[in-house]
Order: structure tokens, then sequence, then C-alpha cells
């Protein structure tokens, strides 16, 4: 892989770790985007070498702000650092939350902003700065926007399994169809990669139910997220645009 820069959103989740670690180890230079210093401190405790701390930036900002992507083009402008590669990979997990199989207004609206609005409006604002090097665009969906989630995996599946979520994710997968054509003339990639469940933040009974419902019989591991994002991500990838990149242990076969 040739040197890039790239600017992950939410790069302090459990998803975008993985992926922060994988290019800093790979001498690119990273920047990511978190509500929270005290994350990022936390994370950069996790970092194997300090000698990647020259190429780690941080930028403080809270992408459900209309402002957010200014915030952003201001930070690229003052530090002269452009990123070639955006990762869309934000998360809220407090929008899943249900109430009685129902879901509030609220966290339609936030887990759909979060999910297409902010990618579109963040994608747009590169590729309108003079200064913009953004050639590849990967935006993170997952298995639940290609096919509804399996009710006898959940104990309340009414409430254990947010129906906006898979509409959500669904959406992003369609912008980023959308934004492959609109955006060819400008010779930028545009694709997203659907995960499937990554181990960590369920039980064991959880796994098992999981693993007889799924053709690989497991979860994925949390390294197992590298592989489809260093892909689309290298040169390797030039020939591939509005595609979704399935990475879901045969889940979404059956």
């Amino acid at each position: 892989m040739m040197a890039k820069t790239l600017l992950i959103t939410g790069g302090t989740g459990k998803v975008g770790k993985q992926f922060v670690k994988f290019f800093l180890s790979q001498q690119c230079k990273v920047v990511i985007t978190s509500r929270s210093n005290l994350n990022v401190l936390e994370f950069l405790e996790q970092l194997d070498k300090k000698e990647y701390l020259d190429s780690f930036h941080f930028i403080q900002v809270d992408l459900e702000d209309k402002s957010a992507a200014n915030v952003i083009i201001k930070w690229c402008e003052q530090n002269e650092t452009w990123p070639d590669v955006l990762i869309n990979n934000a998360r809220n997990i407090d929008y899943l939350k249900m109430e009685n199989g129902y879901v509030p207004y609220e966290n339609w609206h936030g887990e759909f902003n979060l999910d297409v609005i902010v990618p579109y409006n963040l994608t747009m604002k590169f590729i309108s700065h003079t200064q913009s090097i953004l050639k590849n665009v990967i935006n993170i969906s997952s298995m639940y926007g290609i096919v509804p989630p399996n009710p006898s995996l959940y104990e309340d599946f009414h409430n254990q399994s947010p129906i906006h979520y898979g509409v959500a994710k669904a959406a992003l997968i369609h912008l980023t169809k959308e934004l492959s054509v609109r955006l060819s003339d400008r010779k930028i990639q545009v694709n997203t990669i659907s995960f499937g469940g990554v181990e960590g933040r369920v039980n064991e009974d959880f796994k098992k139910k999981y693993g007889r419902l799924c053709p690989m019989g497991r979860m994925l591991k949390e390294e197992e997220v590298i592989g489809a994002v260093q892909f689309l991500a290298s040169d390797y990838s030039a020939g591939i645009t509005g595609h979704n990149l399935v990475v879901d242990g045969g889940w979404s076969v059956w």
C-alpha cells in the first residue's frame, strides 16, 4: 500500500480503533474525529508503538452539529493536511434504544443523520474545496442494511433489534451507489463495507445462537474488519466503485 492520509470518523469506536491501528502500522497518516477528548487519550494509551503518534491527529467535533463539516475542513486548512481516503464510520449507540418496541422520533432522526446525512455532507464539503485531494470514500454499513434481523437471535426481538438501524444502513448503501455515479466524473471511488456481527459486546449465549445461524459458525473477530477496508483503501481496488463489500461470514446468503 502506498502512503496515504486517511480521515476516519468515529475513530475511537470498536471498529474504528481497528482501522486506525492498522493504517498507522502501514505508515499512513491518520486523522480521526471524536466527540470526546477522554476517549482519544484512552485510545492513545492503547497504541502499541509510540512512534505512531507523529502520524496520528485528532479533531474534536460533534458530527451531529450542522457546522461539523466546516470544522473539519477548517482543521485541514490550518494543518495543511488533506485526506485522500475518507472512511465514514461514526456511530452513536444511544440511538439504538427502543421503548416497548417503538423507536422515538429523536432516535430515528439521529440514526439516519449519522448514517446518511453526515457522510453525504462531509463528502460533498471535501469535493467542493479547491485544496481537496479526496479520491476514495468508504462508508461503513451493516449486514442489516441488506437483510432484516432473524427474530430467533434475540430474546426480546422487538426491543433488542432496532428497526431504524437497518433502514438507515440500507439508505447508506444506496447513498454509496448514488455518489459513485455523481462523482464519477471527478474520478472518486465510493464504496461500502457491510459487516456482520463483531465479537465484544455480547454474551456467550448470544454468540452461540449467532453461530448456529451463520454459515461460518461464528461472529467476526475484531481484527477481521481490517481486510476489506485495507483492500478498498488501496490501489488494488482502483476498478471498483458503487460496490457493497459484504463481510458477514455468510450470514446474508440464507
